[in-house]
């Protein structure tokens, strides 16, 4: 077997300058940016499913409440793990979410899925999300 060997100085140069973008949290940043619009668009998008009570006229009770008590949190970065928290503390949101009997057990209310639809919708949404600020990120990583 010839021995040979590997100049790797340009490499461990690279590698240096990387590791050192790395920590000034540009790329973390970034991600935040990004994390915020997908905050906003997820906000938007449950509450646009939320269903409205409606009352008759005479009521003077007046929907929207459930709708007005939606909540996120975040983002929470860790290692790996981008992520945020949407709930609503509503104490009547996980029936209107999953359905419930009716009132004396002789019927079924079907359930809105309105997290549910969300999270699936913006799953599906998130690589065209987070795409152009990764990209800008990554750029910047090899300048």
């Amino acid at each position: 077997m010839a021995g040979f060997t590997i100049d790797d100085k340009e490499f461990q140069a690279w590698a240096k300058r990387v590791n050192e973008k790395i920590a000034t949290d540009k790329v973390k940043h970034g991600m935040e940016v990004t994390m915020r619009r997908v905050k906003a668009q997820s906000m938007r998008m449950v509450k646009a499913k939320t269903p409205v009570g409606k009352y008759p006229k005479s009521s003077s009770r007046v929907g929207g409440h459930l709708r007005r008590t939606w909540h996120v949190d975040g983002p929470f970065i860790t290692g790996t793990v981008i992520a945020l928290k949407l709930y609503n503390n509503t104490e009547y949101a996980p029936f209107v979410e999953n359905g419930h009997r009716t009132r004396g057990g002789g019927g079924w209310v079907e359930g809105r899925f309105m997290l549910k639809n969300t999270v699936t919708e913006i799953d599906g949404e998130m690589p065209q999300l987070i795409a152009p600020s990764f990209e800008q990120a990554i750029r910047g990583l090899l300048d």
